[in-house]
């Protein structure tokens, strides 16, 4: 069997075309209301089990979404739900899921490889956070962390869920990652990103790069427990290893109860046009390191 292709676009846009069809068509999409038109009950369970999100049960031709609460978070609740919900309705999952029994147990949020979950994941975010009502409420919004956590709110969503699809959707340079410890644990850019900072971006995995504030604030872990929040001017040399300065914003703030750390980094600044010489000499050799 080959590797399940992933399009994470074409899985918003069903997401999407579900929304419609149901007639939901306003900010926030309120995922106990989806799983009621599907009848499907939804309860909450202190803490499943460690790791675990949420489940997709099945009795016969009944179905249940139990969700995590160790997280004590609305918007990772409900996206926790919008991913069981992805299960549901994205055509091949439930066959998938339930080949090896009636209850499947999901890892929500972009933090496995397992390419059901990531479609699900995929699913959630075009289900919570539109394309069209999105984009229309970003415009509304400034820049940066302060944006992701107004379209957080708009749309009762986690703020790593809210900051991936803001990288997906704004047109300017924009970077979005996500850390534990020493560690990259995934990274999403904006188009406008990829294409001023070449084809290479963190990789799960790698070491955050050396001398940057996501570094020094996760060195204590009780930064990351209390929430705390940082940001400064960086240079992106720092972390996509372009020879000229490149001013931009690095926003950092700890995810709580979630053990991880969110970095927002942006930058209004180009690079100057180079001739054709510098442009071969150009070095976009990032400074992640494999240890």
């Amino acid at each position: 069997m080959g590797v399940r292709r992933i399009d994470p676009a074409d899985l918003r846009r069903k997401a999407e075309h579900f929304l419609r069809q149901s007639g939901f068509t306003k900010l926030p999409v309120d995922p106990f209301e989806v799983a009621a038109s599907l009848d499907i009950v939804v309860q909450a369970k202190p803490a499943i089990v460690g790791g675990v999100s949420g489940m997709l049960v099945r009795h016969g031709d009944t179905f249940g979404i139990l969700y995590a609460t160790h997280i004590p978070s609305a918007g990772f609740q409900r996206f926790s739900i919008a991913h069981e919900l992805g299960h549901f309705l994205i055509e091949g999952h439930p066959e998938a899921i339930f080949a090896a029994g009636e209850t499947h147990a999901s890892r929500a949020g972009f933090v496995t490889k397992d390419p059901y979950e990531i479609e699900a994941d995929h699913y959630a975010a075009g289900l919570l956070m539109p394309d069209a009502l999105f984009r229309a409420a970003a415009m509304r919004v400034g820049d940066g962390l302060e944006a992701i956590e107004e379209l957080a709110d708009r749309c009762v969503t986690s703020l790593t869920a809210t900051a991936i699809r803001y990288a997906q959707t704004i047109g300017e340079p924009a970077a979005v990652v996500v850390s534990s410890g020493p560690r990259i644990d995934y990274a999403f850019l904006s188009d406008a990103m990829r294409e001023f900072a070449g084809v290479t971006w963190p990789r799960k995995g790698d070491l955050l790069p050396d001398g940057t504030a996501t570094e020094r604030f996760n060195a204590d872990p009780e930064n990351v427990r209390q929430r705390k929040r940082l940001a400064q001017e960086a240079d992106l040399r720092a972390w996509f290893g372009t020879r000229r300065r490149i001013d931009a914003t690095e926003e950092v703030v700890g995810l709580g109860e979630y053990g991880r750390t969110l970095t927002v980094i942006t930058t209004d600044s180009l690079p100057e046009e180079a001739d054709e010489e510098d442009q071969l000499e150009e070095s976009w050799t990032p400074r992640f390191r494999r240890r």
